[in-house]
């Protein structure tokens, strides 16, 4: 990979204020053509375009994190926690993963993207559909033993002390 000399003199405190300005200006760049399609074609024809990206994204993402890691191919709820940790996702948003046995139960406590659309007045985005694309794809590729389960997202909303709530769970 392409080395940026420009990084050399950043001081390690520099590189982590960088990776939240990359983490935030990929999240724009997903907002900006997904609101651009919002406002000329709906939101379901949005949503529609959005799926299909996340369903690309998600296994690319999740590979290069697990090559990264040189996780295991069956790098189990272990495995999966390391890597949502360095999705970017992880950088911009507040989160949690608590393991208990089989599951991992992952929570977004805030979400950059549920909060912007409520400071601009914008109907929240139904991201549940998506989501169950977006998380059962990255928990796949870490461990093609592991499912995934919405426990509360928007539209759906059975949690109200988090933005979002996923359930995964490693089988044999």
């Amino acid at each position: 990979m392409k080395h940026n000399k420009a990084l050399d003199d950043l001081s390690k405190e520099q590189l982590i204020h960088l990776v939240g300005l990359y983490s935030k200006n990929w999240l724009a760049l997903d907002g900006v053509w997904f609101q651009s399609v919002e406002h000329k074609l709906g939101m379901d024809e949005a949503m529609l375009h959005d799926a299909r990206a996340w369903e690309r994204f998600t296994v690319i993402e999740a590979r290069r994190i697990k090559q990264f890691l040189e996780l295991p191919e069956k790098a189990g709820l272990e495995g999966l926690k390391k890597a949502l940790s360095l999705r970017f996702y992880a950088n911009i948003n507040e989160d949690e993963a608590v393991i208990e046995g089989n599951t991992l139960l992952y929570r977004t406590l805030s979400c950059r993207v549920q909060n912007a659309r409520s400071r601009k007045n914008m109907e929240f985005h139904p991201c549940k559909p998506v989501g169950e694309i977006e998380y059962a794809g990255f928990a796949r590729t870490i461990d093609p033993r592991i499912t995934c389960k919405c426990v509360s997202c928007y539209p759906e909303i059975t949690d109200d002390t988090c933005a979002c709530s996923w359930l995964f769970t490693l089988g044999e």
